[in-house]
């Protein structure tokens, strides 16, 4: 698509052109590649959740080719060092001068595969660049590119030799996604697929796109009514008793920000209560830590956000001409 993405139907169109090119390599999931682009729009970072061998790696390359950005992948393992994601300081004999060795997190979307596999000092050492967009590397501070995003997998299976992510951490992930297995048809869809000469998607945005799109979602307008609606939830999660850990701030102001994504995707410029209940569940349940007491009950983190979002009053408001709420 050329020129610039300059209207919410601009942004729709290009989501429709992005999910089509993608199709031709990873069948289904084109939920996920809206989810996708809707945490990128946000300035976001994702969680993916999904059993081995159901193209997570394969998704995450194939829109990171058909975005035309710098792409890297980290295994993470047990023995993996900070430094070995940031990068060192070496001594270079031939100049007999140190220099800086970059690490793989000088990229635009970084891959950090089976990332509860690394131990949490490990871990953390995202922590800096998923908020700040800066890696500290022996006291110098480098700035990470303008558009960086990590995208980090888990393996829900495995429980042996594995390390729970910090809560500091999660909090740090826009959303979590879930990929589930295909249906039948796409099952199979797949074997055709695979069954001849695969190849890669063409590029269909740029970065300059993806600037287009963060700052039409941060334009998107949000009503003061679904600010409260936002804090209403965000609020309610902290009252429950069946939870220790309810939304944080930084959880509101993602559900906030992924809402006006989505508003935009949908080719709107105003926010309406679907777009908070559809990102609702990908925002918050993976922050909230339910109680080992409710846990035996056989309460989840999503039935406790889905009966907070039945009991949270949903705002009515009139749009106006423009198709914003009036105030």
């Amino acid at each position: 698509m050329a020129g610039t993405i300059s209207s919410p139907k601009d942004a729709e169109e290009m989501l429709r052109e992005l999910t089509s090119e993608i199709a031709a390599t990873v069948v289904g999931y084109e939920e996920t590649i809206k989810d996708f682009l809707i945490s990128l729009a946000a300035n976001g970072h994702i969680l993916i959740e999904g059993v081995p061998g159901i193209a997570k790696t394969t998704l995450c390359k194939a829109i990171a080719t058909a975005l035309d950005i710098q792409y890297g992948r980290i295994q993470f393992t047990q023995d993996l060092l900070p430094a070995d994601i940031t990068g060192h300081n070496f001594y270079n004999l031939e100049t007999s001068k140190f220099e800086l060795r970059r690490g793989p997190i000088f990229t635009e979307l970084l891959l950090a595969d089976e990332i509860n596999r690394a131990p949490p000092k490990t871990q953390s050492s995202l922590l800096e660049a998923m908020q700040e967009k800066n890696v500290t590397i022996e006291g110098s501070t480098l700035p990470l590119p303008e558009v960086f995003m990590v995208v980090a997998t888990l393996n829900p299976v495995e429980t042996e030799g594995v390390y729970p992510l910090p809560e500091a951490q999660v909090d740090r992930f826009m959303t979590k996604l879930t990929m589930g297995y295909p249906s039948d048809a796409e099952e199979m869809a797949i074997l055709k697929l695979k069954n001849t000469v695969e190849g890669q998607p063409d590029k269909v945005m740029s970065r300059e796109h993806i600037l287009d799109l963060r700052r039409l979602a941060a334009d998107a307008h949000a009503h003061f009514s679904i600010l409260s609606y936002i804090r209403d939830i965000a609020r309610a999660t902290r009252e429950v008793d069946d939870l220790e850990l309810g939304l944080s701030p930084r959880g509101a102001i993602h559900l906030l920000q992924t809402a006006k994504a989505n508003a935009m995707f949908s080719g709107r410029d105003y926010v309406i209560p679907d777009d908070v209940k559809t990102m609702a569940h990908k925002v918050i349940d993976h922050r909230m830590i339910v109680s080992p007491e409710a846990e035996l009950e056989g309460l989840t983190a999503s039935s406790i956000t889905e009966s907070i979002l039945a009991k949270v009053p949903v705002p009515k408001e009139e749009h106006g001409a423009s198709g914003k709420t009036k105030e």
